[in-house]
């Protein structure tokens, strides 16, 4: 469940303040994302929890090895650069 062609994946969860600010930061910056609602997809939360070992929204994969969870301004400015 990596990245795809059109940008980063950011896993999410309704009502998620930090969720909402990486939405913007990513819209201000003009980054192209698709967003995953983790209380969708059995198979998504597995692999943020399992796989990745995050217990917090948002997590923001870019690809396999430039990933992060939280709201990270400092990321996403690298990713923008």
């Amino acid at each position: 469940m990596q990245a795809t062609e059109y940008g980063p994946l950011v896993y999410s969860k309704p009502n998620c303040v930090q969720c909402t600010a990486t939405y913007r930061a990513l819209d201000r910056k003009g980054i192209v994302y698709q967003v995953v609602d983790l209380t969708e997809s059995a198979a998504a939360m597995e692999y943020v929890t399992q796989e990745l070992g995050y217990s917090q929204a948002p997590v923001v994969v870019v690809d396999e090895h430039d990933y992060w969870a939280g709201f990270r301004p400092d990321k996403i400015e690298a990713h923008a650069a």
